[in-house]
């Protein structure tokens, strides 16, 4: 009788599983075709053809002498977006490393929960919005853009130093402590030596995210080479825009390489 009850339970849940599913997926279905019917899709054509554009962004700046002169302008734009991650990511790293502390869950127990909400309360907010906050409050230029940089940073680059730690081998902890040791000892002698090429690694990742990002910034006047983009792409003067991300381009793969290098002798 036990059985026979247990399957037909099984076989109730079981029907109701698969209702849930159909109500969900005949609603998903009606939402895509109300999307769909009220959606225009009518777009307009351009009188540039999609080929000259793309010659104008890429072949002419490489081509005409005439944009050479411009390509040290845009150079010293970048070094400065390159400035402006590197001082973010800095910065982040340094305040990342006792949130992370406390956002180990090994470490405080449940008071972890509460740093962890913190980090993810920063990462919910996308660094553009920090940048807005941030050249509002201390005007237009770099500065903002460290601020916005280095906020937005700590809420992942903080998570992911909480998860390392979360990871580690307890066995040398258990061996300071049962020597006598305190919890300052235990995290210098038993946490840092475990995590820091791990921490290190992170950081220089997360830098490679945020050269991206500030190029970004700029465009809310938080400084770097976004503004001059979003100026060229508003002007349509597409060998600028060209120009431009050819810089970046160029740049971002240079770092990317050298990053991975460096993270590849760390692990």
């Amino acid at each position: 009788m036990e059985n026979r009850d247990k399957v037909k339970i099984n076989q109730l849940f079981s029907r109701k599983k698969k209702m849930y599913t159909a109500a969900i997926l005949i609603i998903l279905a009606a939402v895509y075709i109300v999307a769909f019917l009220s959606t225009p899709f009518t777009i307009r054509s351009s009188s540039v053809s999609t080929l000259e554009t793309l010659r104008r962004l890429f072949i002419e700046p490489l081509i005409n002498p005439e944009y050479y002169s411009g390509y040290l302008e845009m150079i010293e734009l970048m070094l400065e977006t390159i400035a402006i991650a590197y001082a973010g990511v800095t910065v982040a790293t340094i305040i990342a490393v006792p949130v992370g502390f406390l956002a180990a869950r090994n470490l405080l127990g449940p008071l972890s929960y509460l740093a962890k909400a913190l980090l993810n309360a920063i990462r919910a907010i996308p660094e553009l919005i920090f940048a807005i906050i941030f050249v509002a409050s201390v005007g237009i230029g770099p500065y903002a853009g460290v601020l916005a940089i280095s906020i937005n940073s700590v809420g992942m680059i903080g998570k992911l130093y909480a998860e390392v730690i979360e990871s580690i081998d307890e066995e040398p902890l258990e061996a300071i402590r049962a020597s006598g040791g305190n919890r300052i000892q235990v995290i210098w002698y038993g946490v840092l030596p475990q995590v820091l090429p791990e921490f290190v690694s992170y950081s220089l990742y997360r830098f490679e995210i945020d050269v991206r990002a500030s190029t970004v910034l700029g465009i809310v006047g938080a400084g770097g080479i976004g503004a001059p983009l979003i100026l060229a792409t508003w002007q349509r003067n597409w060998e600028d825009v060209g120009m431009i991300l050819i810089v970046v381009v160029v740049f971002v793969s240079i770092i990317d390489i050298l990053s991975g290098q460096i993270r590849k002798r760390l692990t």
